[in-house]
């Protein structure tokens, strides 16, 4: 998808940038065709008529846009929510090895360590829709890491079923993300269709509509246009939940490493 790689390659400011010198400054230009081409129309009616389809067609692409990007933004914060999930999982495991033997203690911590290092380098694979077998591996190496635990203890016990429960926790979590990264195409054409379409409509009712004075019409249709393409770029920015500024982060991950390399107390 064109959007995936404009995030990936295309900074968030030039693509704003871009968006207001192409929505905005092509609207002034055919502004300037028209004006030219046709004669300003006489009378009120023709100002009553825009009025009337520029209210509704700004009603719509308001109400179409507003939806759009509360739903894009309640998929980031699931996004988000995962990712916080995966992590603090991991610190938790970590904080409970304190109940095991030194030697399953160890061997535990540096099973998780490596299996949390393998999702940080996958983040980016994945979300570029590709597979990091290696994550896979290294969450194998942690489950087998805690099966070969023999609790001694009743607190052992529990600690360990507590750490299963925290592991599959942080499986299901990495599972859903990856899938979600990885299937993640953005908006259908279907409904970038439909966002060019109410756009396109929007900034032609601002040109049609019948200004006497040019300095007044151009700033009209010019700020129409800009406000047109920050929300197309709010679109852009958060078609992918995994890609681009506007997007989660796998910092909760890295917060596991960090905890997980400094010595046990």
């Amino acid at each position: 998808m064109l959007s995936r790689w404009i995030l990936i390659h295309v900074p968030s400011w030039l693509v704003l940038l871009g968006l207001v010198v192409l929505v905005a400054g092509g609207a002034v230009l055919v502004l300037m065709y028209v004006r030219h081409r046709f004669p300003r129309p006489k009378g009120d009616e023709h100002n009553e008529a825009i009025k009337f389809a520029f209210g509704v067609v700004g009603f719509v692409f308001a109400f179409f846009t507003g939806f759009l990007v509360s739903a894009m933004w309640g998929r980031l914060n699931a996004a988000d929510v995962q990712v916080r999930t995966e992590g603090s999982a991991a610190v938790q495991m970590a904080r409970d090895l304190t109940v095991f033997d030194k030697a399953d203690s160890d061997r535990i911590r540096q099973s998780l360590l490596e299996y949390e290092r393998a999702a940080v380098a996958e983040w980016p694979i994945a979300a570029s829709g590709d597979s990091f077998p290696e994550a896979d591996h290294a969450l194998t190496r942690l489950y087998t890491a805690y099966e070969e635990v023999q609790p001694r203890t009743d607190t052992q016990k529990t600690f360990l079923g507590a750490s299963f429960t925290n592991l599959d926790k942080i499986s299901q979590a990495r599972t859903q993300r990856v899938l979600q990264a990885r299937t993640d195409t953005g908006p259908p054409v279907s409904l970038w269709a439909v966002i060019f379409l109410t756009s396109g409509l929007l900034i032609g009712c601002a040109i049609a509509y019948g200004v006497e004075k040019p300095a007044i019409h151009y700033a009209i249709v010019a700020t129409v246009g800009a406000l047109v393409a920050a929300n197309l770029f709010l679109v852009v920015e958060l078609s992918h939940p995994f890609i681009g500024k506007i997007s989660t982060s796998p910092e909760p991950l890295r917060d596991a490493i960090q905890f997980l390399s400094s010595p046990p107390a």
